[in-house]
């Protein structure tokens, strides 16, 4: 019965391929995905690097702490650490979605590192709040074009079986980027500030330049996205952007991996902007271990979660296609999704006790591992099965898309920290910060879960054929 239909090119991207890398080959690795890797570690290392680089302690010194050195206060410092960021970066995710989809992507990546490599230098050489503020606002703009188009490329030129695992390898940037970032106090403590930041736009600079070298062109002839075919035989005309977003937002699966990663963003955007105030204020006299062991759990633990949740995801998926299914609502992108679910469910627990170990600095950074362990597999498997769902013309939009809710997401740490000084008054409190993020953090995840197992038990896309038009 489906005979014919394997026969022709599926349009969602689950089957789209550039068919000259088998199954078993791993050449992905080191001509697409490690320099696309690169260039997100630089990403993440610029844009997170501000969190280390101010002290508002009073013996904070100007060679070591921006703010002193610029004049900033905590309040001013909040808008640069999150709406000066976010506000652009959200929307331009939308552009950057679209720019995907209809650009070369290589040279949307080449340039987006070289924006957000000068913003960081233009920062390191600011001497007011108002050109800290718009070099902000400009990374925001330029970091926001690396995800849609790293993650297209490697949907369309990975093999089908190891879309997971690929996306995954790249999403450990998140992890060592943040890692280097928690790093970057040393830097400041031993050159200062301004030429931390130097250091830091000069590594981005060379991952623009790794790309340009080693990174395959993206011809937009040889993207092989073939014009869609719907049931009637007729063809499908060039989309608007509203269109665009119909179109990622038209099957049940896709919505509920909206719902699920904006839940799940939020509680992971919730601990990276409280758990360091909430170790540091628990456990005062360990300041300087939490930062070496929050970038090592970062890097080690994180990046580990995701490979692991990349390659089990991959497993699933081709134990599924390799078996007689009588389920119709079990398929092989589908069941990807188990992996967040199952990590989720376990990450709510992991950081009940990490938070709630105020006896031990040791038992809850072992916590802490642990939920680094179990919580960041999502990535990879939520990534690759939103774009196997969604028809391969609007995977852009559908990244920019995920990048927007991530976006959005930040609501939550923001709203926390509001309730939290309503709580409190002002004043530091460990115990009320602890039920916040506890209760918050927990419920995020296991919202997440349920929202990632309805996804997966959601029927998969309906397979629409594509060929290529010829002419008569």
């Amino acid at each position: 019965m489906l005979s014919a239909e394997r026969q022709q090119q599926p349009s969602t991207s689950e089957e789209t391929n550039n068919g000259n890398q088998g199954s078993s080959s791993f050449m992905w690795l080191p001509t697409l995905v490690l320099p696309l890797l690169l260039v997100y570690i630089s990403n993440q290392w610029s844009r997170s690097s501000i969190y280390y680089l101010v002290d508002f302690d009073a013996g904070a010194d100007a060679f070591t702490a921006m703010n002193v050195a610029i004049g900033f206060t905590e309040a001013q410092y909040g808008l640069l650490a999150s709406l000066a960021f976010t506000a652009l970066f959200a929307i331009a995710s939308l552009g950057a979605g679209l720019a995907a989809d209809r650009y070369n992507r290589k040279t949307l990546t080449m340039v987006a590192a070289t924006g957000w490599s000068l913003a960081t230098i233009g920062t390191a050489m600011s001497t007011t709040y108002g050109q800290v503020l718009t070099w902000r606002i400009a990374m925001g703009l330029f970091c926001a074009f690396s995800t849609p188009t790293a993650y297209t490329l490697i949907n369309q030129k990975v093999p089908s079986d190891k879309k997971s695992l690929a996306t995954s390898v790249y999403g450990t940037g998140v992890a060592f980027g943040g890692a280097l970032a928690s790093l970057s106090i040393l830097l400041d403590n031993q050159f200062g500030w301004q030429q931390a930041m130097l250091v830091i736009g000069g590594v981005g600079f060379a991952s623009a330049a790794i790309v340009f070298l080693f990174l395959p062109d993206d011809d937009k002839s040889n993207r092989n996205i073939q014009p869609e075919i719907d049931t009637k035989g007729s063809v499908e005309e060039p989309a608007s952007f509203l269109a665009d977003f119909a179109k990622a937002l038209s099957t049940n699966r896709a919505k509920w991996i909206f719902l699920g990663s904006f839940l799940r963003f939020s509680s992971g955007l919730c601990i990276g902007v409280w758990s360091a105030p909430f170790f540091r204020m628990t456990f005062p006299d360990n300041a300087g271990n939490y930062a070496v062991s929050q970038a090592f759990i970062t890097a080690v633990a994180g990046s580990t979660s995701g490979l692991i949740g990349g390659a089990t995801a991959d497993y699933l998926s081709s134990k599924v296609s390799g078996s007689k299914n009588e389920n119709p609502s079990v398929d092989s992108n589908g069941v990807r999704l188990w992996v967040p679910v199952v990590g989720s469910l376990l990450a709510a627990p992991s950081w009940y006790l990490a938070t709630h170990a105020a006896d031990s600095f040791q038992v809850a950074m072992i916590w802490l591992s642990v939920e680094y362990l179990v919580a960041e597999c999502w990535f990879g498997p939520t990534i690759s099965t939103l774009l196997s769902t969604v028809p391969s013309k609007v995977g852009g939009t559908a990244q920019g898309m995920f990048t927007l809710t991530g976006g959005i997401a930040n609501i939550a740490p923001t709203a926390l920290g509001y309730f939290y000084g309503q709580l409190t008054t002002g004043q530091e409190s460990s115990s009320e910060l602890q039920s916040l993020l506890s209760a918050v953090v927990c419920f995020g995840y296991i919202s997440s879960a349920i929202c990632f197992a309805l996804g997966a038990q959601s029927p998969p896309p309906e397979v629409t054929t594509s060929s290529r038009v010829k002419a008569s």
